[in-house]
């Protein structure tokens, strides 16, 4: 049985066909283990395709581990990790960054946006210098950020550059990666390797898998040993096939930036109106497929009391992420729903073409 489709996450999503068929496909008759498999090798090839480069390419069950291997790979435990205070590995891992990396700090910079600069970098990994502090090893960015905003390439290129002046690593959190990718209409190389990032965790579950998340490192070196650190991370998938061949389905059919410019569309479709409705404000740019509002307690009561499931963890303004298979005429429903709440009647045309 399922439930009328609800945009509190996009991980609420099922899987989309592409990987569905290939999973399929992947399931006919039985492949060597551990990641020794022709789907395996596949996915990696097309990784290397997709990013014109020779990177290293491994796959996690999903991103707390992608991200905490890929920073743990970068530091040693006397090291701190620079990020964003709303950045999912602060907030949303549980400590598992600390954990896998044997207590590497996170430093965390305030923002408004979620969005790292230059400055901030700078005045946390040079604030201290003594042996009594972790040594600054590391920058993490979220692209999308937690609140959905998109980093452009030329501010990717400043953090880099910054970064590469203090003789920092630079990682991507990419959960929502593709997001990003539709919006910028920028190759993925542009937004990672040319621009000067070293390690992409890059997410599959919020665009069309079921499960798994992919780590390039665009500097083979940096990949030393990652495959025990997975391995002994729990990580390791004895039927790999399973992990990597839906990313064969989503990377040559070209689907996994269709399913993100279909979700970033639904979430322009809900900004739009948000803008014109009293009492209703966008918190944030809606640069992807996120869309944070703030409105009175009430309003928010009323969408609960009409069925509607959202997440009010960030500012306590409502988030609704939309993922590769929103219905536009849900979300049409939650946009009638909004309006009704904040008493405004709707547009005649939109009751012409109900009752057509």
């Amino acid at each position: 049985m399922t439930d009328a489709q609800q945009f509190a996450s996009d991980n609420y999503a099922g899987i989309c066909p592409q990987a569905w068929a290939a999973m399929e496909q992947a399931n006919r008759g039985s492949a060597s283990a551990y990641g020794d498999d022709d789907w395996t090798q596949a996915a990696a090839d097309a990784f290397r395709t997709l990013f014109e480069t020779e990177c290293e390419v491994f796959f996690a069950f999903n991103g707390t581990a992608a991200n905490s291997l890929a920073l743990a790979s970068l530091c040693q435990s006397y090291h701190s990790v620079i990020c964003s205070a709303q950045a999912h590995v602060e907030t949303d891992e549980c400590g598992a960054p600390e954990f896998f990396s044997n207590g590497s700090k996170l430093l965390v910079a305030p923002t408004e946006s979620g969005k790292l600069d230059p400055a901030a970098i700078r005045r946390l990994a040079t604030g201290r210098a003594d042996i009594h502090f972790p040594k600054p090893r590391v920058v993490t960015i979220t692209q999308p950020t937690e609140t959905g905003q998109v980093y452009t390439i030329a501010e990717i290129e400043g953090i880099a550059a910054v970064c590469r002046e203090l003789g920092l690593r630079l990682h991507m959190d990419g959960a929502r990666f593709a997001h990003a990718c539709a919006t910028l209409g920028c190759a993925p190389a542009d937004m990672t390797w040319r621009a000067g990032v070293d390690v992409l965790c890059f997410g599959g579950t919020k665009n069309g898998m079921a499960v798994g998340e992919a780590v390039l490192f665009f500097d083979p070196v940096l990949a030393q040993d990652f495959d025990y650190r997975c391995k002994q991370a729990g990580q390791l998938a004895s039927k790999m096939r399973f992990l990597s061949a839906p990313w064969v389905g989503l990377l040559e059919s070209g689907a996994w930036l269709d399913n993100a410019r279909h979700g970033n569309a639904c979430a322009q479709r809900l900004a739009a109106v948000v803008a014109a409705l009293p009492g209703v404000a966008l918190m944030f740019p809606v640069e992807a497929n996120a869309v944070f509002l703030t409105a009175p307690d009430a309003m928010l009561d009323g969408l609960r009391a009409r069925g509607w499931k959202f997440y009010t963890f960030i500012g306590g303004g409502a988030r609704f992420m939309f993922a590769w298979d929103a219905d536009p005429a849900r979300v049409d429903e939650l946009i009638a729903d909004l309006r009704a709440v904040a008493g405004v009647a709707e547009p005649a045309e939109a009751r012409v073409l109900a009752d057509a």
